[in-house]
């Protein structure tokens, strides 16, 4: 009998130092997505990711095994998952067709973008996917407090928030049964986030006007400015800059003329391998920036106070929080903080 209990007592004390047990995904499992309520009757084993974005989420979720077929790609993924990458199908860097997609026969469809797959559905509608058979997700990013019009960025009703990743994160650990790597993922963005901000705590710059340039359709011309409730708008927030632009659309096209009278403390440059508009390039900002008789003018550009930011990193994604630790290095390394 004591032998029994010793056991038993051993047994408790080896449990009480296991680490803590995750319960399994339920299924069917009904999610509400975007305005739809989504039924999963098993983990999907086999899915195409729209969106640059959403493919690193579903990576770092430990999921490539599962990714079927990706597009639209702004810049390099990741690099700790170049190699998984690298094997896996591209159906297009911009938009794919709904047959090319289709045609995978995936079990998942999940989207970066409302309007890739979603009412406008550039790519298809959700309707037309689940007609086949093919649940679809959307990211939460794109359709929570946010309407978004017909081939344009949309509008975002409220600040966006890493909450809103954060919910998507687990969404996708729910629905692939892997809740363990989804609160590992959560835990680690927000203790990134946590010591980005405290590595400007004592910043000089408080309130510092920042503007994000992500791109524009003629070099001289008006510029993708960040909104006030995009991610950029986040993670000023975050550090405590501030936006110079007041507008809800999500990246409105912004004068230079305008943009003088803020006079930018910092301009943030989006990189990026795609060459969709005459500013895409970075050296080409640059090279606007130093010699418009302008924006030559702009404190920022005096100072040659610029931060180069990949443009994903501008998008509400996992590499919002990339964006944060680079904005806070570029304000202590300018000076601007303490």
């Amino acid at each position: 009998m004591r032998q029994i209990l010793a056991t038993s007592l051993l047994a408790l004390g080896l449990a009480g130092l296991a680490g803590p047990v995750f319960a399994a995904t339920q299924y069917p499992l009904t999610i509400e997505n975007c305005g739809q309520k989504v039924t999963f009757d098993k983990a999907p084993a086999k899915v195409v990711s729209i969106g640059q974005g959403m493919t690193e989420v579903l990576y770092s979720l430990g999921l490539a095994d599962k990714v079927a077929g990706t597009a639209v790609w702004v810049g390099p993924v990741l690099p700790k998952y170049a190699e998984a990458n690298a094997r896996i199908k591209r159906l297009a860097d911009n938009d794919p067709s709904f047959e090319s997609v289709a045609g995978l026969e995936p079990d998942l469809v999940a989207a970066e973008f409302e309007w890739h797959v979603g009412a406008q559905g550039s790519v298809g509608k959700r309707e037309q996917f689940s007609g086949l058979g093919i649940n679809t997700y959307i990211a939460p990013t794109d359709c929570v407090a946010k309407v978004n019009t017909d081939g344009g960025d949309g509008v975002r009703k409220e600040l966006f928030s890493m909450n809103l990743v954060y919910e998507e994160i687990g969404q996708l650990a729910d629905i692939f049964d892997v809740k363990d790597r989804g609160d590992a993922l959560i835990a680690e963005l927000k203790k990134r986030e946590a010591d980005a901000v405290a590595s400007v705590a004592g910043a000089a710059g408080k309130n510092l006007p920042v503007v994000f340039w992500f791109s524009s359709k003629e070099v001289k011309g008006d510029a993708f400015i960040a909104g006030k409730n995009s991610a950029p708008a986040y993670i000023l927030k975050t550090l405590g800059a501030k936006n110079v632009v007041s507008t809800e659309e999500e990246w409105p096209l912004v004068g230079w003329e305008t943009i003088s009278q803020a006079n930018p403390a910092v301009i943030v440059i989006a990189t990026m391998d795609r060459r969709r508009y005459a500013a895409d390039d970075p050296k080409v900002k640059v090279d606007f920036l130093e010699n418009d008789p302008v924006t030559r003018e702009l404190d920022a550009v005096k100072n040659k106070r610029f931060v180069m930011m990949d443009a994903q990193s501008m998008n509400p994604t996992i590499r919002t929080i990339d964006g944060i630790e680079i904005l806070a290095k570029g304000i202590k390394s300018s000076g601007l903080a303490q």
